[in-house]
């Protein structure tokens, strides 16, 4: 049985006090992966940004005027890759600002929420989504299973599950 490999590349375009340490926010990501059961080499590309950098990709690509918590962009096909180069699963971006915000608001653990949406925002490059309730049930048990393992409580348990 072949070994699966995840590279995560952190980027912090973000000056907030607040980040977890870099090997943390690379350590959700893998954990995602091996949660899914993916069994390939996979690339994962997480960029922490500010609030204005945030509102515009949300602007851009969703269509709402406003920061979010984390954003998700799937890499798809790729071709031309060397033969031992990992699969680009995709990028995920995350709101330093709004993620430390809405832990406190929510009255999280600010590592827990971090870990939170860094699971979801990988199991969105899994091809997992909210949109549909049934696929937002199926979405939800694998994060907080995922959580749940590594000891953090159910995120949506006191708060409405978001949009």
């Amino acid at each position: 049985m072949k070994s699966m490999t995840v590279h995560v590349d952190v980027e912090i375009a973000s000056d907030s006090a607040t980040l977890p340490p870099v090997n943390e926010i690379a350590r959700w990501p893998r954990r995602a992966i091996a949660a899914a059961g993916r069994d390939s080499d996979l690339e994962v590309s997480v960029r922490v940004v500010d609030e204005a950098e945030m509102q515009e990709l949300n602007r851009n690509f969703r269509g709402q005027d406003k920061p979010t918590n984390v954003l998700s962009f799937p890499a798809g096909d790729i071709r031309g890759l060397p033969p031992d180069a990992g699969t680009p699963l995709g990028d995920i971006v995350v709101c330093a600002a709004v993620v430390s915000r809405e832990a406190r608001e929510q009255h999280k653990s600010l590592e827990d929420h971090w870990a939170h949406m860094l699971v979801h925002g990988t199991l969105h490059l899994l091809g997992f989504d909210h949109v549909e309730d049934a696929d937002a049930d199926v979405m939800e048990r694998m994060e907080t299973g995922i959580l749940r393992d590594f000891g953090i409580a159910n995120p949506y348990k006191e708060s409405p599950r978001e949009t």
